[in-house]
């Protein structure tokens, strides 16, 4: 039988022959587009995005409470809406790209509660990140600017929110996000830098000369005979404040600390003049022991300010050497807590001065300390328009 098929073969004109290949090689391509494109649209379905446990148990749950699951209207944004590109291009780099979420899946990153919320702020701030880089792309699918009716909105307010942050070119992530899956613990992440701080300062020493950077706030002490943990002080040292090491006696540390007073305001020191950064707070005692250089007034202010030194004892477990790192924790406070609900503003878009206002008009909604939001503030106000992220000196 093969012998006859082959015979007929070679009776047919090249040309023929060409078609029929041509034709065979067109109907595997056909197939193998076709497998291609059933197996991809397989992963587009929500009931392959749950098909795991970890996201079953755990992103699905919580978006079946939202307003994206069930709402008046009836319309339902499933997992491939809000998370897979519609176009073609996009939509392949998407899935090459999961393939990592594959191998997480097979070596058990998240494969537990504990271990899933322990991964939940990195992996929320992946994918708030791609969608603040398309303009919040898939948001679109649904969502359309033009479409918006604003006077049927429930709160006017919200209205007015939302045509300020389109006016200002936000993206729907800037402002929405947390709206379909839990919100992470924004704290991990800057609680967990403050925790690696603490352990690198303990562990290392330091020496007559160094410039150390305090990370806590902790009380100053004239004398080192009567410093300790539960004392009050004479005074105290403000966190993310620059000192240099002049002597050491057990745990505490005598600091040089240089800086700024303003005339009628001798009970602080400012890092800089004319910038109300805050350095120091002195009591009676310690005010007595500052060493001042010649009044000078500010022509720009009429105020008068003199460049001032002080000697004083400060725990050493407060201290590092690693400026950067401190930095880095501020600039982790400052994406949590100023971040959430808007695009983050650039450091250096307010003056020093005006930082402070600005942070108090904040503080209702954001959710730190007060030892956190000190923190943020002179982090913000070294990284202003006019300190440039400078340090006193």
């Amino acid at each position: 039988m093969m012998k006859n098929m082959w015979s007929w073969v070679k009776s047919i004109r090249p040309r023929y022959a060409l078609v029929l290949l041509l034709a065979a090689g067109g109907l595997g391509g056909i197939v193998f587009w076709g497998g291609f494109h059933t197996v991809l649209e397989l992963t587009n379905t929500e009931a392959f995005c749950i098909s795991c446990h970890q996201m079953r148990d755990t992103v699905y749950k919580e978006y079946t409470t939202t307003v994206h699951y069930r709402n008046a209207s009836g319309v339902r944004a499933t997992c491939p809406d809000c998370h897979v590109p519609k176009a073609w291009g996009p939509k392949i780099v998407r899935k090459i790209t999961a393939t990592t979420e594959l191998y997480h899946a097979l070596i058990g990153t998240i494969d537990t509660p504990e271990k899933f919320e322990s991964h939940r702020l990195t992996m929320a701030r992946r994918v708030w990140a791609d969608m603040e880089s398309t303009n919040s792309r898939e948001c679109r699918n649904c969502h359309s600017n033009d479409a918006f009716d604003f006077d049927k909105m429930k709160k006017p307010e919200d209205a007015e929110r939302m045509k300020k942050g389109m006016a200002a070119g936000e993206t729907c992530i800037s402002c929405h996000k947390g709206i379909a899956h839990k919100m992470p613990d924004l704290s991990q992440g800057y609680k967990s830098m403050l925790k690696d701080i603490d352990t690198t300062a303990a562990a290392r020493k330091v020496s007559k000369g160094d410039t150390v950077y305090s990370f806590r706030t902790g009380p100053l002490f004239l004398d080192a005979t009567k410093a300790g943990p539960d004392a009050g002080g004479d005074g105290k040292l403000l966190a993310a404040s620059q000192a240099t090491v002049v002597d050491q006696k057990g745990d505490w540390v005598l600091l040089k600390i240089d800086g700024w007073q303003q005339q009628g305001a001798e009970r602080v020191i400012y890092a800089l003049k004319g910038q109300r950064i805050l350095t120091a707070a002195l009591g009676e005692g310690l005010i007595e022991k500052v060493r001042s250089e010649a009044p000078a007034e500010d022509p720009d202010t009429g105020l008068v300010w003199s460049k001032v030194s002080l000697e004083a004892w400060v725990s050493k477990a407060s201290l590092s050497v690693d400026q950067a790192a401190l930095w880095a924790y501020g600039a982790e406070l400052y994406r949590s807590t100023c971040g959430t609900c808007h695009n983050l503003p650039p450091t250096d878009h307010a003056l020093a001065n005006q930082v402070t206002g600005t942070l108090n008009a904040m503080k209702r909604f954001i959710s730190i300390d007060d030892e956190e939001y000190r923190f943020l503030q002179k982090y913000l106000q070294f990284n202003a328009k006019d300190t440039g992220g400078k340090h006193h000196g």
